[in-house]
């Protein structure tokens, strides 16, 4: 199983960034999919998962800033960030999911970095 997450960087408070997940090893259309972060020094975090009824879920700090999305048949999952503050960075890692807010499994991709300068 590979996740392949990308498109994190540095990016200014108040700015955008649009992560992306590539995963394979498993039929993803299959799973409810997540994003999850962690931040230096902290235990990793739900961040939003999206279903194939379409149903999303967020964490508080994700609710209206982020948008979670998926296609089934391009395999990929994407998870949109505008609003960032330094509090963001992290992290972020993609996932299957179990339930609404959490991963399935143990495993976990390498992730892709997300800094927010102030």
């Amino acid at each position: 199983i590979q996740m392949g997450e990308s498109g994190g960087g540095l990016v200014q408070a108040g700015g955008s960034l649009r992560l992306s997940c590539q995963p394979s090893g498993f039929i993803f259309s299959s799973y409810g999919m997540g994003w999850f972060r962690q931040a230096a020094g902290k235990e990793r975090e739900f961040v939003a998962s999206v279903w194939n009824d379409g149903k999303t879920y967020y964490a508080d700090f994700a609710q209206g800033r982020f948008t979670v999305s998926r296609d089934n048949e391009k395999k990929t999952l994407t998870l949109q960030m505008s609003g960032l503050k330094a509090d963001d960075t992290a992290d972020y890692y993609c996932n299957r999911m179990g339930s609404q807010r959490v991963h399935f499994g143990e495993y976990w991709g390498q992730g892709t970095v997300v800094t927010v300068s102030s």
